[in-house]
């Protein structure tokens, strides 16, 4: 039984050590696959960051668009004001009978 005992306590120690060995084994694949889910998360919210900026110069953009439409629109219903008065006074020139010469 002397002679067994040995054996027996190395089988043990080798069983501990094995274990150990397994356990440190799949620590480090936890650690590398938390490392790549950080470095996906880190890339997702770099994506997401980069698209609200897109969004935000789009939107800037349809701003700029729109306050360029609204001082063209400005503009047209001005001409066509000081047109409506260029008629009106032709008109009234006209029924004063007083000519209208174009320079």
């Amino acid at each position: 039984m002397s002679t067994l005992k040995p054996f027996s306590d190395e089988e043990r120690a080798y069983d501990v050590y094995r274990r150990r060995q397994d356990f440190l084994r799949q620590q480090r694949a936890i650690e590398r696959e938390m490392a790549e889910l950080r470095e996906s998360l880190a890339a997702l919210r770099q994506e997401q960051a980069e698209r609200e900026e897109a969004r935000a110069a789009r939107e800037v953009e349809r701003e700029a668009t729109e306050t360029r439409w609204q001082e063209i629109e400005t503009v047209r219903q001005e001409t066509e004001a000081a047109l409506a008065e260029v008629e009106r006074l032709k008109a009234l020139l006209r029924s004063k009978n007083i000519a209208y010469v174009p320079r």
